[in-house]
């Protein structure tokens, strides 16, 4: 039983920080990625698409996405999305390949930037401190019921909570990195 709620809180602690990993995948540093527009929808013929199942998109160079529509009428539904998003970036077509220049980053967006990274690894570590709460009250209701015993419970707690220091760690690592990312030149 104390078993099953540890992995569990293991288990759930371990998919926010993928959880955050995930979202900085979309924070934009000073080089291409793919992981940029993947979150976009596309208008295919009436239905909405992520932009991934209607276009190929490459890194041509540190600064510069590649989008190449599968079919030659999603040139200008693909370009209107990028320009409806929140990234502001300009879609530069020739045919049917749409270039995406990134301008180098200011150094108070690169700050505001960073702002948001932080926000990000509060929501994962208040995620974090949740599962412990919600493991630490399943081992409190085994203690009410008479399952366990009082010491077993505080060896799960001092479990648990070498579990929770330990994803809060993780959880700091990866906004460190990505902030050494950001404000990378």
């Amino acid at each position: 039983m104390l078993n099953d709620i540890k992995k569990d809180a293991q288990t759930r602690m371990t998919k926010s920080i993928d959880g955050l990993r995930h979202d900085l995948t979309k924070v934009r540093t000073g080089r291409a990625s793919p992981a940029l527009v993947d979150h976009l929808k596309v208008n295919y013929y009436g239905s909405e698409m992520p932009l991934s199942q209607v276009a190929s998109v490459a890194v041509s160079d540190a600064r510069s996405l590649t989008i190449t529509p599968w079919e030659k009428p999603m040139v200008a539904a693909v370009e209107k999305a990028i320009i409806a998003s929140d990234l502001g970036l300009t879609p530069n077509t020739s045919g049917t390949v749409i270039r995406i220049n990134l301008p180098a980053l200011t150094e108070e967006r690169r700050k505001e930037l960073s702002k948001h990274v932080h926000a990000e690894g509060e929501n994962a570590k208040v995620a974090i401190r949740n599962v412990r709460r919600d493991a630490n009250q399943q081992v409190k209701d085994l203690l009410k019921d008479k399952k366990i015993t009082e010491d077993e419970q505080g060896r799960s707690e001092d479990d648990i909570q070498k579990l929770t220091d330990k994803s809060i760690k993780d959880v700091d690592d990866v906004v460190k990195a990505k902030e050494q990312e950001l404000m990378a030149v």
